[in-house]
């Protein structure tokens, strides 16, 4: 059984970042076979969380390696290595081996996939499973995910719960991205790897992402914290995200703290230590033992904060609708800062 939701895409006046202003909207009509899978899905979440159903948690070590770690092992059978990031600097630029991976549409619902609903949506596993095989993954792969620069650390996070959900609990985020990895001294190449498919099973999701209905029934609910990853002037309502004529409601979801994505990685693209990312948690109200759900405009920004729950060690879910979802759902949201 499958475990899938909906999800987010920038506008162009509630995102700084580039990736971001690619995202194009689609349609909310889904189809009840969809709907039905997706209600599907959210009984699967619930039961595994009522039966302490968890995902096994990795280390940092393990989530986020280093250039040095990733130079030792590129030559290993098993790995493969995603590259995020605007095309052209892909082929201007990219480590040995890497596969450049159009996020946005290879990896998630697009336009011109059956049914669209929101702007950035996981895939039906099936159709998943074959854009990952289509990518080189096999089912013993060890994945290992790249951005170009700084301002792409959502997208490339974004891959990484997209992995996580497809049963890739093991995928890693190389730290600091490419420039980290010319930092180092290590080679990087214009030439591009042979098209190669995987041989990928029919993929195990994880019950990691919830819908509307999930955040709903636990708004209130103790042990859950709902985490808005929006910078602070969409939280506190002193901008609106969306654009017209589909503008997101004003403010956050009821009863959300505040944790900006950007504030988890500095300048570099770099994730902050472990004592600094407990900080900005606890400082937002989130407690120990607390599960996560994250959310921001369309279901990008939120894994930023998704990621950094995990290197914690937290037990994290993404809304992948996010504000844009509940927003055409006008379901009841608060603002703060007098706004």
């Amino acid at each position: 059984m499958s475990n899938v939701y909906k999800s987010e895409t920038k506008p162009a006046d509630t995102l700084a970042l580039p990736q971001e202003g690619l995202m194009q909207k689609f349609t909310r009509h889904v189809p009840a076979s969809i709907q039905a899978w997706r209600i599907a899905c959210a009984l699967a979440a619930a039961v595994c969380l009522l039966a302490g159903s968890t995902i096994a948690a990795q280390s940092r070590d393990q989530l986020l390696i280093t250039p040095a770690w990733l130079a030792q092992h590129l030559g290993d059978a098993n790995l493969v290595v995603f590259h995020i990031g605007p095309k052209p600097d892909y082929d201007a630029k990219h480590i040995p081996g890497a596969r450049y991976v159009a996020y946005n549409t290879e990896l998630a619902v697009r336009a011109t996939d059956p049914a669209p609903g929101l702007s950035l949506q996981m895939l039906p596993p099936e159709v998943l499973r074959e854009r990952l095989a289509g990518l080189g993954v096999s089912d013993r792969s060890r994945v290992v995910v790249c951005f170009s620069s700084s301002g792409w650390v959502p997208a490339a996070t974004r891959v990484m719960e997209t992995l996580r959900y497809a049963g890739f609990a093991d995928a890693s985020l190389l730290d600091g991205g490419l420039p980290a990895w010319e930092k180092g001294g290590h080679p990087v190449t214009s030439e591009v790897p042979p098209a190669k498919s995987g041989q990928l099973s029919a993929l195990k999701t994880a019950p990691v992402v919830v819908d509307a209905d999930f955040v709903k029934s636990h708004l209130q609910t103790a042990g859950f914290a709902i985490v808005d990853a929006r910078n602070t002037a969409f939280y506190d309502g002193s901008r609106t995200g969306g654009q017209p004529p589909q503008s997101h409601k004003t403010g956050h979801i009821l009863g959300a703290v505040s944790v900006p994505f950007d504030s988890l990685f500095d300048a570099s693209g770099q994730y902050k230590s472990q004592d600094d990312l407990s900080a900005i948690f606890t400082n937002a109200g989130v407690k120990s033992g607390d599960t996560v759900i994250a959310y921001c405009h369309i279901g990008q920004q939120a894994t930023a904060v998704v990621f950094a729950a995990r290197l914690l060690g937290l037990k994290v879910m993404l809304y992948d609708g996010s504000f844009e979802d509940w927003s055409q759902r006008d379901l009841p949201v608060a603002r703060s800062g007098g706004f």
